[in-house]
């Protein structure tokens, strides 16, 4: 079966969207010595994905259908994501590769957009950047869940030193959830956006706004 370049682009680390410098809360929790090991790590992804990264691609897969009202999106999403840094971290990333993604998949759909949300969130970019590229939204779910874990996993390595091997093997171990998750995104991407699933994320909301005070204070490694 053909899968979309598009979302073989987006899931690429090399794509110019600016992912290597978020750590999706590893950042944090390493720094208060509660990530140590891959198994740690495997422990934090799972949750990662089951909640951050189920929002992020239920509205990616919403986000392909090219007529949907952004501005409806974009405050739905924010409606899920009550850290203000989190929100800041996901405009940044949605800026950054909607900029770069509008230079490979041109479309009056993105130019609709992007004049509608200057800085959207990066899953509804991620969504209609496939959207406009042909893709489906099981592709861009999967894409959306996909970042939700790698680029954290990313992170690990380089703030921990853990073995590249071992992460990449932890993240390849996350096929069954990530396929869950893709299934329910897929099931539910054509709801209305206010009816779109709304799982919470308590603690890494918390972590998101500890790693924002401490980074105005001391340089850390990532922006969130």
């Amino acid at each position: 079966m053909a899968i979309c370049t598009a979302a073989l682009v987006l899931a690429d680390s090399r794509f110019p969207g600016g992912g290597h410098a978020h750590s999706g809360g590893i950042e944090e929790v390493a720094a208060r010595g509660m990530l140590r090991d891959e198994r740690d790590l495997r422990s934090f992804l799972v949750g990662r994905l089951r909640s951050a990264g189920l929002v992020a691609a239920v509205f990616a897969a919403a986000a392909t259908d090219l007529t949907r009202d952004w501005t409806e999106l974009d405050v739905e999403f924010d409606a899920r994501t009550p850290s203000p840094a989190q929100r800041a971290a996901s405009r940044a990333q949605g800026r950054s590769t909607l900029r770069a993604g509008r230079a490979a998949w041109p479309s009056p759909a993105l130019d609709k957009l992007v004049a509608e949300v200057p800085a959207p969130h990066h899953a509804v970019t991620v969504g209609a950047l496939i959207g406009a590229a042909g893709g489906t939204p099981a592709e861009a779910a999967h894409c959306a869940g996909y970042l939700a874990v790698s680029g954290p996993a990313s992170a690990a390595v380089r703030l921990l030193g853990l073995d590249p091997f071992a992460v990449n093997a932890v993240v390849a171990g996350l096929a069954p959830e990530l396929a869950a998750v893709t299934e329910l995104a897929e099931r539910g991407h054509a709801l209305p956006a206010g009816e779109l699933p709304a799982p919470s994320s308590p603690a890494l909301d918390l972590f998101a706004e500890s790693h924002e005070r401490i980074h105005r204070q001391e340089v850390r490694l990532f922006v969130s």
